[in-house]
């Protein structure tokens, strides 16, 4: 068994997404999360890291003292959001924070029980990272086939301003801001979250699976910046995506994504030209 993981943010702004991976006792916790790019006026919490960054190694750093403290995924999330909660508002230190400022992130947590013959692995989802395990004959599986309704949306908005003629990056955000602020309002107030979000009103929407891996398998997490090598760009296909990452490795996939990024592959298609892209692959 082993892992490897890769996680590089797009410009020069931090790195809004975060790989981490714990092997304790017989037991791995892969996390990957995926902060959601601001769509406030400033930072409240971090001027210089940013918001989202802080939120999502934060969170991450209080999960990781709180692995041994409790036996489900959910209780540990639940705990270190309290403390991560906690510590963003002695940060704002009483400052007003707008409903769309509150930072939030995609959240794919894969718990493996290793045993002598098949190991379990159980997931909790929030969100749009992706996982794939591939069996030992090479089959591939997606665990959480999930599709985010609001990229539909999204992409109709995009469409019709294309149609208007409105190609720069910095017009077409500016008009679809305000439609992203409130989106992400109705994320940080939504009774049953389907995001990570610091103060939910209710219990998260988690997507939740479990089965088992036999040896010779391996999973492939991962944000959606680093999965746009299949979707939308096209270059793989879930299968072939997860062979070329055990074959070539994760830097070399990193690479032909910003490659791919750099020549315009995404055909104006999604919002953002170039995006936060992480991976990690884990080998039974």
């Amino acid at each position: 068994m082993g892992w490897t993981a890769v996680s590089e943010g797009a410009g020069k702004g931090s790195n809004e997404d975060l790989v981490a991976v714990h092997e304790r006792d017989g037991v791995t916790d892969v996390l990957v999360l995926d902060g959601g790019s601001s769509v406030a006026a400033r930072d409240y919490a971090d001027a210089s890291l940013g918001d989202v960054a802080w939120f999502v190694r934060r969170f991450a750093r209080e999960a990781e003292r709180l692995l041994d403290a409790y036996d489900g995924v959910a209780a540990v999330i639940d705990a270190a959001l309290d403390r991560t909660r906690a510590a963003y508002l002695g940060r704002i230190d009483g400052q007003a924070v707008p409903d769309h400022a509150w930072p939030i992130a995609a959240l794919t947590w894969t718990r493996i029980r290793h045993h002598a013959a098949d190991d379990d692995i159980e997931l909790f989802c929030l969100g749009d990272c992706k996982t794939l395990l591939r069996a030992a004959d090479g089959t591939v599986r997606d665990l959480d086939p999930w599709i985010n309704p609001q990229e539909g949306v999204l992409q109709a908005a995009l469409a019709a301003l294309r149609a208007e003629g409105v190609h720069d990056p910095a017009g077409r955000h500016a008009r679809m801001l305000p439609a992203l602020r409130a989106r992400r309002e109705q994320q940080n107030a939504a009774a049953a979250p389907d995001v990570l979000c610091l103060r939910p009103a209710g219990r998260f929407k988690a997507r939740r699976a479990t089965l088992r891996a036999a040896p010779g398998s391996s999973l492939l997490g991962m944000t959606d910046g680093f999965y746009r090598l299949a979707d939308p760009y096209g270059l793989y296909a879930d299968g072939s995506l997860a062979q070329a990452c055990l074959e070539r490795g994760l830097a070399a996939m990193l690479a032909e994504l910003r490659a791919a990024e750099a020549a315009g592959r995404s055909g104006g298609m999604p919002l953002k030209a170039a995006d936060d892209a992480s991976a990690v692959l884990w080998t039974r």
